[in-house]
């Protein structure tokens, strides 16, 4: 009898010792971070969200509508979801369909009053006895600068609800805030494309007369190194002046330079001197095209060329882990440092002492983030040693792009 009871202890013991450790366990997981339905709930959303935005930063167009209105409608929570332009549908998702004809006619009369509105089912009648249409709300997407440049249409198998209203207001607003960015996006593309031509623009008539009066005092006294210097300088202007991509590979850039070196040496001779130290690990790294060449030029032309004897210009780029750093460095005349701050006006009445810095100063930070800007460290007889810092890896910048 006493030993059934001590079995019977024990098992009672053993079944309350597993209750205590499933209980624990169940608690360190719920501590752990299972997540609430609200959390899901905002996580879906703004997942639904994201993959939204990506598509519109683009601009509105058939593509990007066809593949941004799935999630619109998940979103807006829609039977049926429909993306216009000013004149023409650009995709739909759900029920609707047959009403394209109306939703084209009501989305023009909300993007010419820049108003909302609510189409009741009698604004929606059709031949078909089995219609889920019951009505929609149309909301205006307004563009960069207020006004719109479509609509969005969520179509309702019933009434359209207060929450339905909102809901479609909310996210026309949100999908419009995404266009106006993409606009943004392509006016920085279309900046950095010109602020290019312009740099190239400042650059290239004192290189082109200097590198064409160098070959011409070779043309009679050394024909073979002439035509190496006119290979030299074809192939350093069709690099400079290509028509496609952004952004370079330090390798491409690296390549540039010492042509444009070359040629610099046959006017120069002893009197200039080049020391490269680079990193083999960072030669592929993407950087904004026509980046470090102005730096080297703007030591040869202001920092070089000014000063009596022999002058030295020092290039390195160093691997920094997940960044490139570069430095261009000479030991000429420097500059005041008060002409680096100096209005863009005011440098151009200084002889372009600086050229091409602030052009690739604004170019870096546009592509990279302000943290990545131009560091320069000069003075009048000191030299000049410009650094800069970039990112090995940056969303949107790739060679080519």
């Amino acid at each position: 009898m006493g030993g059934n009871l001590s079995a019977v202890v024990a098992v009672v013991a053993l079944v309350s010792a597993l209750a205590a450790a499933l209980w624990a366990v169940l608690r360190l997981r719920a501590r752990r971070g299972i997540a609430t339905a609200t959390q899901r709930a905002t996580y879906d959303v703004l997942h639904t969200a994201g993959l939204a935005a990506e598509p519109l930063r683009t601009g509105l167009s058939a593509v990007s509508a066809a593949k941004a209105v799935r999630h619109l409608r998940a979103l807006v929570g829609a039977a049926g979801l429909a993306l216009l332009d000013r004149t023409e549908l650009l995709a739909l998702d759900g029920r609707g369909g047959h009403h394209a004809d109306q939703f084209r006619a009501a989305a023009g009369r909300a993007v010419t009053a820049n108003r909302s509105t609510v189409l009741r089912e009698s604004e929606l009648r059709c031949d078909r006895v089995d219609c889920p249409v019951r009505g929609a709300v149309v909301a205006p997407l307004a563009g960069p600068d207020g006004w719109p440049v479509g609509a969005l249409v969520a179509v309702a198998d019933d009434q359209p609800a207060p929450g339905l209203v909102q809901a479609t207001l909310e996210t026309a607003h949100w999908a419009g805030t995404q266009l106006a960015l993409a606009e943004l996006d392509s006016s920085r593309e279309r900046l950095a494309r010109a602020e290019v031509r312009a740099l190239r623009a400042q650059i290239s008539p004192h290189f082109i007369y200097n590198a064409l009066t160098a070959i011409a005092s070779f043309v009679r006294t050394d024909p073979e190194r002439a035509r190496e210097l006119i290979l030299e300088f074809a192939e350093f202007t069709r690099y400079s002046f290509r028509a496609h991509g952004e952004f370079t590979t330090l390798a491409e850039e690296l390549r540039s330079i010492d042509r444009y070196l070359t040629i610099e040496r046959a006017r120069f001779g002893d009197r200039l001197q080049v020391h490269l130290l680079i990193a083999p690990e960072v030669l592929p790294v993407s950087l904004p095209f026509l980046c470090l060449q102005p730096l080297v030029e703007n030591a040869v032309r202001h920092g070089l060329s000014r000063k009596p004897g022999t002058g030295t210009i020092r290039i390195e780029a160093r691997d920094a882990g997940a960044e490139c750093h570069l430095t261009v460095e000479d030991d000429g005349v420097g500059m005041d440092p008060a002409v680096l701050v100096s209005e863009p006006a005011d440098v151009a009445d200084d002889a372009g002492q600086h050229v091409g810095l602030s052009n690739v100063d604004e170019r870096l930070r546009s592509a990279f983030g302000d943290q990545f800007g131009l560091v320069v460290e000069t003075g009048l007889g000191s030299g000049t040693k410009v650094s800069m810092r970039v990112p090995k890896f940056h969303p949107g910048v790739r060679a080519g792009s």
